[in-house]
């Protein structure tokens, strides 16, 4: 019977997972060839480090269109509310660099998607963390971002 469960036991896959790392220089990845997107990206690279990591919501029309169709359950479309939404939170003064854990850049035509790392607590353990994957994809009109989809859900 202990042989029995020893065979079991190592048959059950462990659940076990590789930890997602963003890459050294993110920026990097915000660039391209094709004029075009090399705009959108760097449009989306703008998005990532001056709104969403340093709250510079004060400069939002520069980089999304007054009707920014919004896909995110817990936020209104349009520009106005998306900046009501995120512009309480504390603006850090300088904005140098990307510090988001980016894992990837991807463009197609006016699309552009983020792929960035995020560290969650562990809903077993609470004194642990895993990693795993977050997006966001804009479509850009003339540079800005006019729509936005992620995987948010309502809490």
């Amino acid at each position: 019977m202990r042989l029995l469960m020893l065979v079991v036991s190592l048959a059950v896959p462990v659940l076990a997972q590789e930890p997602v790392k963003g890459v050294a220089n993110p920026e990097a990845l915000f660039t391209d060839k094709n004029p075009a997107v090399n705009t959108n990206k760097q449009a989306a690279l703008h998005i990532m480090k001056d709104l969403l990591q340093c709250n510079h919501w004060d400069e939002a029309e520069k980089w999304l269109t007054a009707r920014y169709i919004q896909h995110n359950p817990n936020v209104a479309s349009g520009r106005d509310p998306v900046v009501k939404f995120f512009g309480s939170r504390p603006k850090t003064p300088t904005c140098d660099r990307l510090t988001t854990p980016v894992v990837a850049v991807l463009a197609d035509g006016d699309l552009v998607t983020v792929v960035i790392a995020r560290e969650y607590k562990d809903s077993k353990d609470p004194s642990k963390t895993y990693t795993s994957t977050w997006f966001d994809m804009w479509r850009f009109v003339g540079g800005k971002a006019d729509e936005h989809w992620d995987p948010a859900t309502k809490p």
